[in-house]
């Protein structure tokens, strides 16, 4: 380009500015591979001159140049200040006829500059920073030739590309110094690893906590810190993290620098590239001995407690049973109630807290394994199921238990004693299922003897079950008394079954 009068720049000169200051270049010592290109430059030109010029705000600084003697010089005589505001490129074959130059004190006075082609140097936003360019005290007319061109041109390349290696280079510093203050900072044990699990960082809690000397456990050296009836299983399952790349979660014991060994919550999460790549680990290690001796108290205190209820329910049905011998004409009172103390004695045993030899079988903490438990008193001779259950199952607490038992005790009692389970071929089937946020469960009897219609008085057993669901579920209940059997539907919020599930979903 040999033009005589400058374009209006696209950028602000603040961002421009900017942008030349993230590089984090001024002022910084000359560097090799800065000097092999304006050396190459300047023989591919046979020129002088040749400088990696960088535009400041008042003031062009040269990271690297070579004929000139200076690493910087004012504006005032700039050309590449002229440059910065071309497209790409700006061509003076002489500047003697460039009106921008022709009174230059460089042009008209030593070194008596003729000559001028600069590439811009821009950065990855588009913004021009500066030039790689070359000087020469002769004319040319003819101007650059395609090779000479092209070599600038490749060569500016080289040196954004060296600007934003360092610019990277910069970041990554910072960014593993920012990382070690969090991590020096932090209450918690801190490790990172290589891509395949080779432990390179531990932070000072690590080495104050297991006293070793520093870099003793780098490598797969951390688990023999492990007590030595969990290091099988936090190697297995470390292996399997580092192969599946799921994030990484045990608790194990720790040996401390006095030798106790201390419970502790191990933690990694992978971090990736762009391509899905693990990069590294990092991870962490929180010493939680005592919050688990205060649950394993807890624990014993609750089941300690639990225990004594259980006794309590049998103490009062032996007191009952008692009583009703020595008032014959309390027997059946009596009788209805030890039932429902069996049943509540029975809710209560399912979801007790247990140890880990009387706690139910996975799964089995859910309605329908409670109410399967319940009915089984219901059965026939052969020990067949006489309530059938089906449906949509759902998770079950203590929250719901009390409830649920005494609703559905009294929907059995009644059928074994009026309704379908009276009669030998009488069934009663129970269907649950989820609408919504609702959770519906109806109660069917058939087979059993004609229903004329709604009793004329409600007994207690059916205030009882109309108590239990809505005044403790906050649910509706609702009884048809149809001609082929009793038909009750329990219409409960879905979160009153469990109301820890409830609580979770919204933390």
């Amino acid at each position: 380009m040999n033009a005589t009068t400058d374009q209006t720049p696209a950028w602000a000169e603040s961002d421009r500015l900017a942008a030349l200051r993230a590089y984090d270049i001024l002022d910084t010592p000359r560097e090799a591979a800065f000097d092999d290109i304006v050396n190459l430059v300047a023989r591919v030109f046979d020129a002088p001159i040749a400088v990696v010029n960088l535009i400041d705000q008042d003031r062009q600084w040269f990271k690297a140049e070579t004929g000139l003697g200076v690493r910087e010089t004012p504006l005032e005589t700039s050309f590449c200040a002229h440059a910065i505001l071309t497209q790409d490129r700006m061509i003076v074959p002489d500047a003697t006829r460039d009106d921008r130059f022709a009174c230059n004190p460089l042009v008209t006075g030593e070194p008596g500059l003729r000559f001028y082609a600069g590439q811009l140097l821009k950065s990855v936003e588009g913004l021009p920073i500066g030039t790689l360019c070359v000087l020469d005290t002769k004319v040319r007319p003819e101007g650059p030739t395609p090779l000479q061109l092209e070599t600038l041109q490749v060569l500016a390349n080289q040196v954004m590309m060296q600007l934003e290696l360092r610019r990277s280079l910069v970041l990554q510093r910072q960014s593993e110094a920012q990382f070690r203050a969090i991590a020096e900072s932090m209450p918690q044990m801190v490790w990172s690893t290589r891509p395949d699990g080779f432990h390179d960082y531990y932070n000072a809690r690590w080495y104050e906590f297991t006293g070793v000397p520093e870099g003793s456990t780098d490598g797969e050296a951390w688990n023999g810190m492990f007590h030595s009836e969990d290091q099988e299983r936090a190697w297995t399952r470390w292996l399997h993290c580092l192969e599946t790349g799921e994030p990484y979660e045990i608790e194990y014991r720790l040996r401390r620098h006095d030798g106790v060994y201390r419970w502790t919550l191990g933690r990694a999460r992978p971090i990736r590239n762009d391509a899905g790549e693990i990069t590294r680990w990092f991870g962490t290690c929180t010493d939680i001995d005592d919050l688990k001796r205060s649950d394993q108290a807890k624990e014993l205190l609750s089941q300690e407690l639990s225990h004594r209820i259980k006794n309590i329910f049998a103490v009062v049905s032996a007191l009952i049973a008692l009583s009703a011998r020595k008032h014959p004409e309390a027997k059946e009172f009596a009788g209805a109630v030890r039932t429902r103390i069996n049943a509540l004695a029975r809710a209560h045993e399912f979801v007790r807290p247990h140890t880990e030899t009387s706690k139910p079988t996975v799964g089995s903490m859910t309605l329908h394994a409670f109410l399967a438990d319940l009915f089984k008193a219901y059965s026939d001779l052969k020990g067949e199921a006489r309530i059938l259950l089906s449906g949509e199952d759902a998770t079950f607490d203590d929250q719901a238990a009390t409830s649920v038992a005494l609703l559905f005790h009294e929907l059995a009692t009644n059928a074994a004693k009026y309704g379908a389970l009276s009669r030998e071929e009488g069934t009663v089937s129970l269907d649950t299922r989820r609408e919504g946020d609702r959770f519906i469960l109806t109660w069917t009897e058939t087979g059993g003897p004609v229903v004329a219609g709604p009793p004329e008085h409600a007994g207690f057993g059916s205030s009882l079950a109309s108590m239990s669901v809505e005044g403790q579920l906050a649910g509706r209940l609702e009884r048809n008394w149809r001609p082929e059997g009793l038909q009750v539907i329990a219409d409960l919020p879905a979160a009153a079954l469990s109301r820890r599930r409830a609580a979770q979903n919204v933390a």
